[in-house]
């Protein structure tokens, strides 16, 4: 009884700041059904994009059909100081969109931050800034009508990484992992003050590559035990063969290639739209990469059981004001 009771509370609570529970009627209300979301990456870019970016959500606030939205990563651009106040901007501008907002970092948000230009912290203080703005409860996404996802907090191995989320919807299982730019960190802090720390960043790089790596056997590991017509990775940066890349690459390819459906693999980093099948010679796994450097673009995706493919999607833009 007294569990019955708790749970309700839990519900309760939850529904009162308009959280979307997993197992609840309205978390399972579209289990089978097509979803459709909003992807977005590397935006917004620079101050002029900063402002034309309540445009943009918006637009995807007027589709009805948007369940909710995925940003790749990049929320500034490199030139762009990193300081707390544009941090608290970005994650209240994020905030206005009224789906369940879900973003992985991208490097410019910590990674690139020891620039002189972006004002000269060091990277590691800046992704526990992250950490605090951008996701301030693990297991809870932001936007108006915030959601519940499954964290990777949550495992004591990896208690610092609750950016690598997972959920489902339309039985399709979509999962963050938190690959970034300028060779996931292998590249040096060239512009701190007295250069480079190589202990910690290369620290730093093993550890989030370590979490990575769990994060994609755990989402196939999902997908298999609830027959998952489609799984959806996203990150920052494409992970190509180069050395930042090459482990989580490879354990991509073979979990994808094992699990035999659909894989979209999501992206920015690059800043055009591109779209590539038979990624890494997988015939069942497809580079997605979305609009950047942009607030006038975005993707429509669909995931639907029903469709051999799983995954559709369509550009779109926002109308000019």
């Amino acid at each position: 009884m007294r569990k019955f009771l708790w749970a309700a509370q839990v519900m309760a609570a939850a529904a009162a700041i308009g959280l979307v529970v997993p197992g609840t009627a309205e978390a399972q209300a579209d289990r089978g059904r097509p979803v459709t979301f909003a992807l977005i990456g590397d935006t917004p870019y620079g101050d002029a994009q900063r402002a034309a970016f309540p445009a943009l959500v918006s637009d995807v606030n007027g589709d009805r059909r948007i369940r909710f939205v995925l940003h790749a990563g990049d929320v500034k651009n490199g030139s762009s100081t990193c300081d707390d106040a544009r941090f608290a901007d970005l994650a209240g501008l994020f905030g206005t969109f009224q789906a369940p907002f879900v973003l992985t970092p991208g490097d410019n948000e910590w990674t690139d931050c020891h620039r002189t230009a972006a004002g000269g912290y060091l990277p590691t203080e800046r992704l526990d800034k992250v950490r605090k703005v951008f996701y301030p409860v693990a297991g809870r996404t932001l936007g108006r009508r915030p959601m519940g996802v499954s964290s990777q907090a949550t495992d004591p191995r990896h208690r610092a990484y609750r950016e690598n989320v997972m959920f489902s919807r339309g039985q399709v299982v979509f999962s963050t992992l938190h690959v970034v730019g300028s060779e996931n960190d292998l590249e040096p802090w060239a512009d701190l003050p007295g250069g480079d720390l190589p202990a910690p960043r290369l620290a730093e790089f093993e550890a989030r590559k370590a979490a990575a790596l769990d994060w994609i056997d755990t989402t196939f590991a999902k997908a298999s035990r609830t027959h998952a017509p489609g799984v959806l990775l996203m990150m920052q940066a494409e992970p190509t063969a180069s050395p930042g890349f090459t482990e989580i690459r490879e354990r991509i390819v073979q979990r994808s290639r094992a699990y035999g459906k659909p894989v979209l693999l999501v992206h920015g980093d690059e800043h055009h739209y591109e779209v590539e099948p038979a990624y890494a010679g997988v015939p069942n796994l497809t580079r997605l990469e979305t609009f950047g450097a942009t607030a006038s673009q975005w993707l429509r995706v669909t995931a639907d059981r029903n469709d051999p493919k799983v995954f559709t999607w369509e550009p779109q833009t926002v109308p000019a004001g």
